[in-house]
């Protein structure tokens, strides 16, 4: 049985991406290890979860100032050293999966590389543009210029580079990632969970919305994701849209800003912030919606996002408004998702208007999203993930019964 450590700063029972790849891992027959900072869920230093061994380190995840990330993220990469380190000597690892932020933790594997082990860098973000976003500095400011320099001694470091998405690669590929050496998988949503989760719930309260029209956003309450933009347009939509209402689940640092925003137009009696949910519970509640939305802002990083929200949409047949963003636009075509331009609120009140007076369109938009979806859905991902570490150790797995060519051509998508 080959070994896998996986290196990810934060915390791993939350971090369903890396959970994912580790939980398919397992499945395959591989034996997993997991190097992750120690959170609430489980204040052990070492557990087992779903077959995968959690080392972790009580570090925090404050952040907020440039200092303080420099802080957490040079603290975790000397402890994940000096443990994949003392690790390796016991569990001689094929493969260590490293996973960014920051683009430094690569390095913590020098030692395995030294010993043999293989090197994957999962480029979660994209560090320069992250921080562009985040901080505002200007795009040729020095710090851009050795946040780039960083990232191309990292995935020039590492023997093969996962991306999250195409354009994502094209422009990792533009500062200086051989195309040989990536290879996307995308941060899809696990069906099998979703439906899981949907058949074991509690029954969802239709009798008590089939009268309302809802339009809902599930996920943290930050400014990135345009939760005011969405609320004025709300506030221009509802008077043409009697009986709709807007939910917003989740919490965050604006929710107060949201809550004084819904005074302020005068729409407590339409606006639920519901607050936080627990992730088992989102499919009862998206089964309770009409329409999904994402008003994401635009900037430099965001406009190569790619939310989950949408994925678990489309899983629920929910017809979707979506910021056109560049990543989005590049995966689904007009006729999947109602588009509107980023920051404009009156276009989204548009929108608003022409899904809640058009069911056949709400219809048509959650059966094309679907059909554009499946190309970029978990089980094809998976495959990809694993078929990239069999390759590598040399190990079968679920994606060993796939030919070669029939590989290469679901990559090529």
């Amino acid at each position: 049985m080959k070994s896998v450590c996986i290196l990810v700063q934060n915390h791993y029972e939350i971090d369903i991406r890396v959970r994912r790849k580790a939980e398919a891992l397992v499945s395959a027959g591989y034996s997993v290890d997991v190097l992750a900072l120690r959170s609430s869920y489980s204040r052990s230093k070492a557990y087992a979860l779903s077959g995968v061994n959690v080392y972790t380190i009580s570090l925090g995840k404050q952040r907020g100032s440039v200092v303080r990330y420099v802080f957490e993220y040079l603290a975790f990469f000397l402890w994940a050293s000096l443990k994949l380190s003392v690790l390796m000597g016991r569990r001689h690892y094929a493969v260590v999966d490293v996973n960014n932020l920051p683009d430094f933790l690569v390095f913590a594997a020098a030692y395995a590389k030294w010993k043999r082990a293989k090197i994957v860098f999962d480029m979660h973000e994209i560090t320069p543009e992250f921080y562009i976003s985040k901080y505002g500095i200007k795009q040729n400011s020095w710090m851009v210029r050795v946040l780039k320099y960083m990232e191309k001694a990292s995935f020039d470091f590492a023997d093969h580079v996962i991306t999250i998405n195409a354009p994502i690669q094209d422009l990792l590929a533009s500062r200086g990632l051989p195309a040989s050496k990536s290879v996307v998988v995308m941060n899809s949503v696990d069906e099998t969970m979703f439906a899981s989760a949907v058949s074991s719930s509690v029954a969802s309260d239709t009798t008590a919305t089939q009268k309302r029209f809802v339009m809902m956003y599930h996920g943290t309450l930050t400014h990135i994701y345009g939760l005011d933009i969405a609320l004025e347009a709300f506030g221009v939509a509802h008077r043409e849209m009697p009986g709709a209402e807007l939910w917003i689940l989740g919490s965050g640092p604006e929710r107060d800003a949201l809550e004084g925003l819904c005074r302020k137009l005068g729409l407590e009696s339409s606006v639920r912030l519901i607050g936080p949910v627990l992730p088992q519970e989102v499919p009862q509640w998206l089964n309770r919606c009409d329409v999904g939305i994402l008003a994401t802002r635009q900037d430099v990083f965001l406009d190569f996002s790619f939310s989950n929200k949408l994925s678990e949409y489309i899983i629920m047949d929910k017809a979707v408004i979506a910021s056109r963003l560049k990543t989005i636009r590049y995966y689904f075509s007009e006729e999947a998702l109602a588009f509107f331009e980023p920051n404009n609120p009156a276009e989204l009140a548009k929108q608003m208007t022409r899904l809640y007076l058009d069911k056949s369109l709400r219809v048509h938009l959650a059966e094309q999203a679907k059909h554009e979806y499946v190309p970029i859905r978990w089980q094809v991902m998976k495959k990809r993930y694993l078929q990239m570490m069999g390759d590598i150790t040399g190990q079968s797995g679920e994606a060993a019964g796939q030919s070669r060519s029939t590989v290469k051509a679901v990559l090529s998508r």
